[in-house]
């Protein structure tokens, strides 16, 4: 017996379950009622989530029922590197605020369990629940590791579990896998949701090279319906974790299918990154005719983020993974590794006669905001002017301005910066982490300038808003029409925004705000 099933047995045991096989472990949640001394812990964030302690990585499962917001994620209870995965669990009522929850699903003889997505089964197709207690239904990977190692193409597989209290435990289906594996060697990440047209579930499933799309009247058979992507699309890297989802356009009666697909390596500034696909789905083909590759999120730490299934009003809230695999393994933590972006509302708009994805905060966000510094500035060309707070490093700046040349300084007295430049003569936005503090655990992190190219950036008066934590800055221009994730590690914290007008006329920023966040554990 190998010392992985004794460990497996061991939890078990000690969960007094007489089937480990199919019934995952209860024990009661461990809520933070107050601040953990591990959330003080350096470069800690405090306004994104990320587990007490070990590794994780993508988000899972994301699905909102009877007031509670589901998150389950990549998670290895043993290291902070990666390892044998299972999914760690938390909830929330407001996007906000998180409560710990036990571990969801454990590794069985099927495998380690990978990325995947939850559904309520409101008919209860699947039989799993009753005509008054709807289950909740997850889809995920099997990752046989034995049979990787044994050189076989066929170790990835598709599994379901269900819960009948609203996500609290999880019991496996018992006629594991659901879809088995012909010999596709990366065939993983199903994001599930129903389909009123076609009276189906829809199961978004990713090949290698190109996504899947399967059909199934009850979560537990399942047809392959249709492929795209083989030839469309940016291939720098293998294709993962994709979504399919229904957006109205803004200001308009028309509505469009997306398609997120994450991708490592291939992103635009160096590993991991998401694009998307604008198109039209028939209940069963995904059809597109963008040109070019369009990307969610430009910066290097925002990956393989999907959105909530059966979210309030149908609208799309997106969550990623705030890490990149070139260097995922080796940031300078000690008791946790990575966290969530904050939580982003998508949505379209037509910009130059093409669809662009917008992302951008959820409003729950803006309760954090305290006792704000509100001001106006204005440079004459060459001047700077800065702005002082305690801890910039746990804060959102946000103004808006029609200037297309100025240079943001997030500084600190250790001579740490993180530069944010707008560039009107290149029409790029920059954001340049080289001296932002601790960059030397790998080669990559900050070998490179961050770019986005804004050539559609609308003339006139545009929003910048940044969130700043203790690990990361989040970058969005014009309400998310350009936005850029990126981790930083000052050895102190941030504590002044250098203002530079490079421009050849007055620069004027209006509104500013620099606002403390409240920290959300």
């Amino acid at each position: 017996m190998s010392v992985f099933i004794k460990w497996v047995l061991f939890i078990c045991m000690l969960a007094g379950l007489a089937a480990c096989k199919n019934k995952e472990s209860k024990v009661e949640p461990t809520l933070l009622e107050s601040v953990d001394s591990s959330y003080k812990e350096a470069f800690r964030p405090q306004f994104h989530f990320s587990p007490q302690e070990k590794w994780m990585n993508d988000p899972n499962g994301m699905v909102y029922h009877e007031g509670i917001y589901h998150l389950f994620y990549q998670y290895y209870p043993e290291d902070i590197v990666w390892g044998p995965m299972h999914w760690g669990h938390a909830i929330s009522t407001d996007l906000v605020h998180w409560n710990h929850k036990p571990i969801a699903l454990f590794p069985d003889e099927h495998g380690y369990i990978f990325s995947g997505s939850a559904v309520v089964d409101t008919n209860n197709t699947s039989g799993f629940g009753t005509a008054d207690n709807a289950p909740l239904v997850a889809v995920f990977t099997y990752h046989d590791m034995e049979g990787e190692k044994a050189g076989r193409n066929n170790y990835q597989t598709q599994g379901i579990a269900y819960s009948l209290d609203n996500g609290d435990t999880w019991t496996k289906y018992e006629g594991n896998p659901v879809i088995g594996n012909e010999g596709l060697k990366d065939f993983r990440d199903p994001k599930v949701f129903w389909d009123d047209q076609s009276n189906q579930w829809i199961m978004s499933l990713v090949a290698g090279d190109h996504l899947q799309l399967w059909g199934s009247s009850n979560l537990k058979v399942w047809s392959k319906l249709s492929e795209f992507g083989r030839n469309q699309g940016a291939h720098g890297g293998v294709w993962e974790c994709p979504d399919l989802f229904k957006v109205k356009v803004e200001d308009s009666d028309e509505e469009k299918w997306v398609l997120l697909i994450s991708m490592n390596p291939g992103a635009p500034n160096g590993g991991s990154g998401t694009q998307y696909f604008v198109g039209d789905f028939d209940g069963k083909r995904f059809t597109t005719d963008q040109k070019g590759t369009r990307w969610l999120d430009w910066g290097t730490d925002n990956y393989a983020g999907v959105t909530y299934s059966n979210a309030p009003d149908d609208k799309p809230i997106f969550i990623g993974w705030m890490s990149n695999w070139a260097y995922a393994r080796e940031t300078p933590t000690e008791m946790w590794r990575s966290a969530m972006t904050v939580p982003r509302t998508l949505y379209l708009e037509k910009i130059a006669d093409e669809y662009t994805l917008f992302n951008y905060p959820i409003k729950a966000l803006e309760t954090l905001r305290t006792e704000p510094l509100k001001k106006e500035v204005e440079l004459e060309v060459g001047a700077n002017e800065n702005i002082e707070l305690t801890n910039l490093s746990q804060a959102e700046v946000k103004f808006t301005t029609s200037g297309r040349d100025f240079i943001l300084k997030l500084k600190n007295s250790n001579g740490e910066e993180t530069v944010l430049t707008m560039d009107s003569g290149q029409q790029l936005f920059l954001l340049d982490r080289i001296a932002s503090g601790k960059t030397d655990f790998n080669e990559r992190f900050a070998n490179t300038m961050q770019q986005i190219p804004i050539e559609n950036l609308p003339g006139g008066e545009y929003e910048v808003r940044i969130l700043i934590d203790w690990s990361s800055v989040e970058v969005f221009i014009d309400k998310g029409q350009y936005v850029m994730t990126a981790q930083i590690f000052p050895t102190e914290h941030y504590t002044t925004v250098e203002v530079q007008n490079t421009s050849k006329s007055t620069l004027r920023l209006k509104e500013v705000m620099v606002s403390p966040l409240k920290g959300i554990w």
